[in-house]
């Protein structure tokens, strides 16, 4: 595997020990970076640290970090303190238990590593815990200290190793409850729902992640080119707002006119749902070999 590995260990079962490193599944190294410059000179800005009473830059040496106990009122905690109390991990991915597929709310995902044999003499058992998760349709939860914060991950077998994805903890996720408790009942036609099952009928397909378009990135490579050639970049139009009823805005989703009722939806022709391209043909490497021909490629750097 040629990424450098962000974490090596032990995955633990039982007696069962396999040498493993994790690797990060995704990033967001290939996204278009911008930085702040000064626009009079062009030169890039730094960061310092200033002190709002006094008005005086702040060392590095004096800069320790504060909890807020009241406005403008914090406790001091050294950099030796909360060493002390920050969890030493043995750096092993203890497996705790096993919950059944789709048996884990996807609120819970935070970030996936994929996670990799770490010597050839760890082969067999990594194989043997990969093939028990996938013939018994279960993820592992397992903990660990990972980058100095004890962690609980999802492990499940993906093609020929495994993903271990981090998990919010309990009081990080908000109360569903609480996010929906000001959506009222609605009382829904039953034309509506007939024309609402067509249209999702007629447009459900396979998940193709390479066809999603990263809008704002493209943009923003468009912009740079632009500038580098000196040509002026036009503001894409703004679709004409259109009112329509829920009904009609029904209808027209699902391609028919006039009033139709649940015998009708069945008989409509299904449009096949239109073969998107991914991105327009557009990818990082496109955007990038484009801007080269400019003379300069949009530095792309994790954020």
């Amino acid at each position: 595997m040629v990424a450098r590995a962000t974490w090596k260990g032990y995955l633990k079962l039982g007696e069962l020990v396999s040498a493993v490193a994790l690797y990060t599944g995704v990033s967001a190294s290939e996204r278009v970076a911008l930085h702040m410059v000064n626009r009079r000179t062009g030169n890039r800005l730094s960061r310092r640290f200033i002190d709002p009473q006094t008005g005086d830059e702040v060392p590095r040496d004096e800069q320790v970090k504060g909890y807020e106990v009241a406005s403008d009122e914090y406790i001091v905690l050294e950099p030796e303190e909360v060493a002390a109390v920050t969890p030493q991990g043995d750096r092993t991915l203890s497996i705790e238990n096993f919950v059944p597929c789709g048996k884990v709310d996807d609120l819970y995902f935070e970030r996936p590593y994929y996670l990799h044999p770490a010597a050839d003499a760890s082969q067999a058992s990594f194989a043997v815990i990969r093939e028990g998760l996938r013939a018994k349709k279960v993820v592992a939860i397992a903990t660990a200290v990972l980058f100095r914060r004890p962690r609980t991950l999802l492990i499940r077998a993906y093609d020929e190793g495994l993903v271990a994805t981090t998990l919010h903890y309990d009081y990080e996720v908000r109360s569903a409850a609480e996010a929906f408790e000001e959506i009222g009942e609605v009382k829904i036609e039953r034309e509506m729902l007939d024309l609402a099952r067509h249209i999702i009928k007629t447009k459900t397909g396979d998940f193709r992640p390479e066809a999603f378009e990263d809008r704002y990135d493209d943009a923003l490579a468009e912009l740079v080119r632009a500038k580098l050639e000196g040509r002026k970049i036009r503001a894409p139009k703004k679709p004409a707002a259109k009112v329509v009823s829920l009904m009609d805005a029904l209808r027209e989703s699902a391609g028919i006119g006039g009033k139709v009722g649940k015998a009708d939806a069945k008989k409509a022709p299904a449009k096949k749902a239109p073969t998107t391209k991914a991105a327009s043909g557009k990818s990082p490497a496109r955007k990038a070999s484009a801007t080269a021909a400019a003379g300069r490629t949009p530095t792309r750097k994790a954020g």
